[in-house]
């Protein structure tokens, strides 16, 4: 230990801030011991079984695809591909186009060369369904398959899977992604790495599988809350996993987040936005961009604040109510309760 802080005293002080960070950069994380949960994630390369159609009799490939993924083949030829109906052998014509074409082969060699191996995804996913079934013992968790959205979806969920478009996870940096910035623009394509698969699938399991959002939340501030509810799950299922990849901020924008949370706080309430449920006003705060209108100099504020703030609000509750499970987190549907008892005042 001396060692360590041997030196001068900027060092020191250095090393207790870096420590400092390391404690905050998952807030309301907490955790506990899964290792003896019986359950292990095994990411099903359907990419590849796929891929065999090619070279392997039709046929009998697409049975054995029907047989081993379920209604995911079925989801995949017919409303990813658009390729026609599974009952109909029509589609296997537009299978062998596919599979003859450059674009299909050129992105092939890509993810292949970026996704050798699964190996690290289904360590970390493992153990987010592993905390996941820690808190929710009854929920029953998807199968995992990896496969070519054709750059449509990071992760598709369906009848008991979750599927993870690996062309959608290429790195910020991949050579496809510029050709898609009318799609995806930067402050997107930037998320398109690796280190997101993880938090990308544990934030749609538990938005469309466990707790979809109920319509009857009109309201910004009911939809805050849930949002802040599902962020929160995520606290606790990825401890180690920093809150701007569960977010999907930068750094910038959570350091903007904290340092004018009171503005924010104070925009809301002075523009009555808390009960307003007309989606066309609020959406602006709860969806995907890359900053928010009106907020902010020189377009430096952070998007989705409706999320973040819910987020607050939610930790601020269950800090004054430790004894609340998570479950029980989720069963309280009174947001207008939830906001008063949380005392939130930033």
């Amino acid at each position: 230990m001396s060692m360590i802080f041997a030196g001068n005293k900027s060092k020191q002080i250095y090393l207790i801030f870096s420590i400092m960070l390391l404690f905050c950069a998952c807030g309301g994380s907490k955790n506990v011991d899964v290792s003896n949960i019986n359950l292990d994630v095994a990411i099903n390369r359907f990419d590849h079984d796929f891929d065999a159609m090619g070279t392997k009799p039709m046929p009998q490939q697409a049975a054995y695809l029907q047989k081993k993924y379920g209604s995911f083949y079925q989801d995949y030829i017919e409303r990813i591909l658009q390729a026609g109906t599974i009952t109909d052998t029509a589609y296997y014509g537009t299978l062998k186009q596919v599979f003859a074409g450059k674009a299909y082969q050129d992105l092939k060699h890509e993810v292949d060369s970026v996704y050798p191996t699964l190996d690290l995804q289904e360590a970390e996913l493992t153990d987010a369904f592993r905390h996941i079934k820690y808190y929710f013992p009854q929920s029953r968790l998807p199968k995992v398959y990896a496969y070519f959205s054709g750059f449509q979806a990071q992760t598709s969920i369906g009848d008991g899977y979750v599927a993870i478009g690996l062309d959608m996870f290429l790195g910020a940096k991949s050579k496809f992604y510029p050709a898609l910035v009318q799609s995806y623009p930067h402050y997107l394509s930037r998320r398109f790495t690796p280190e997101n698969i993880t938090p990308r699938v544990t934030e749609v399991v538990l938005r469309e599988d466990m707790f979809p959002e109920n319509d009857a939340d009109k309201s910004l501030l009911a939809r805050m809350v849930y949002n802040g509810k599902i962020m929160y799950i995520m606290d606790r299922v990825l401890p180690n996993t920093p809150d701007s990849a569960k977010i999907g901020y930068t750094n910038q924008q959570m350091h903007w987040c904290d340092t004018f949370k009171k503005d924010i706080w104070a925009y809301f309430l002075d523009e009555n936005l808390l009960y307003n449920a007309d989606y066309l006003q609020i959406q602006k705060y709860l969806t995907e961009a890359p900053f928010t209108p009106g907020l902010g100099e020189k377009n430096e504020s952070a998007p989705k604040l409706a999320v973040w703030t819910g987020w607050q609000i939610i930790r601020k509750y269950m800090e004054k109510h430790p004894d609340t499970t998570l479950p029980q987190l989720m069963a309280e549907r009174d947001a207008q309760k939830i906001l008063n008892e949380s005392k939130y005042r930033p």
